[in-house]
């Protein structure tokens, strides 16, 4: 169990951004031959990334052991509470790493090379970005993105540049406010768990989050509303999603910054009405999508 632990079974929830692609590429639907090749090849995909970011977290555990045991969560993890030693350690981030790459590689030759891009960043971002401001930030940001390019490359759909970007502001909108996070959680010993909260001021946190919540929103109206999304789609109702997108948005911030939850893992996984508003906005999605394609029409409604 303990070793269990060390690879964040919880955390792999950030690589649902794999999935994207079936949704938004429209392959859920279809010839089933073809829906069960490209829903398998993202599976495959999710399941790379799950063994490739648990590989980078039992570095991150191993590099940051000692400054660990100075966070009411973090002192838990079997390296930081003494209950594993480096050595099995190392021996199970290599075996999470190889599986990783040699999966990726058997399902695509892209899918290989976005893997090993993101574990040489990752422990980059170990070594060297995470004690850099804004650029830790801006390294996770790009990790996302990366998931996200992946899914596209598995199941071979063409991926929106607006999509990436608000991918990428929404993920520093996340990261910016785990660090909010972290400084009403820690408070006195903030800076010594993490060097760059001496850099971040809560109010220049609160203006990023802000900032790129904004952005993360209007990336996605940009999205939804422009000429390739119809010419894929058929429609251009994924703008009416946007109530769901605000609420999500705005309840995470508002919890977020009471201190009500240390990161985004912990809220998600948690908070029930972010869980319901954040399925509900992918139902919609689904429906919208698919609709053409099934030959229903919500243009008459929508002219009421």
């Amino acid at each position: 169990m303990k070793y269990l632990q060390m690879m964040r079974p919880l955390h792999w929830m950030k690589n649902v951004f794999v999935f994207a692609a079936l949704i938004f590429g429209r392959k859920l639907f279809g010839p089933i031959d073809e829906v069960l090749v490209s829903v398998s090849s993202a599976v495959g995909a999710f399941f790379c990334f799950c063994m490739a970011s648990s590989s980078t977290y039992i570095f991150n555990d191993i590099i940051d052991r000692d400054t660990d045991r100075l966070h009411p969560e973090n002192r838990k993890r079997p390296l930081a509470a003494g209950l594993v030693s480096v050595g099995p350690a190392v021996v199970l981030a290599i075996v999470c790493a190889s599986s990783a790459i040699i999966g990726a590689f058997i399902l695509a030759r892209a899918l290989g090379v976005i893997i090993v891009v993101y574990i040489v960043m990752m422990i980059l971002y170990t070594l060297v970005f995470k004690r850099t401001m804004i650029l830790d930030c801006i390294i996770i940001s790009v990790g996302f993105c990366l998931r996200a390019v992946a899914g596209a490359v598995v199941v071979g759909v063409f991926i929106s540049p607006w999509l990436i970007i608000c991918t990428f502001t929404l993920c520093l909108f996340l990261a910016f406010s785990k660090r909010r996070g972290e400084i009403v959680q820690l408070e006195e010993n903030s800076e010594l768990f993490r060097r760059t909260l001496a850099a971040y001021t809560p109010e220049l946190l609160v203006h990023m989050i802000d900032v790129t919540s904004g952005l993360a929103v209007i990336s996605f109206l940009l999205y939804a509303m422009d000429d390739r999304t119809l010419e894929a789609f058929g429609t251009n109702n994924l703008v009416y999603t946007t109530p769901f997108v605000l609420y999500c948005v705005f309840r995470f911030s508002a919890l977020i910054q009471k201190g009500r939850y240390s990161g985004p893992v912990q809220l998600i996984s948690r908070d029930i009405p972010f869980q319901i508003g954040f399925i509900l906005w992918v139902l919609c999605c689904i429906c919208i999508i698919y609709a053409n394609q099934r030959g229903i029409t919500f243009g008459n409604i929508w002219a009421y």
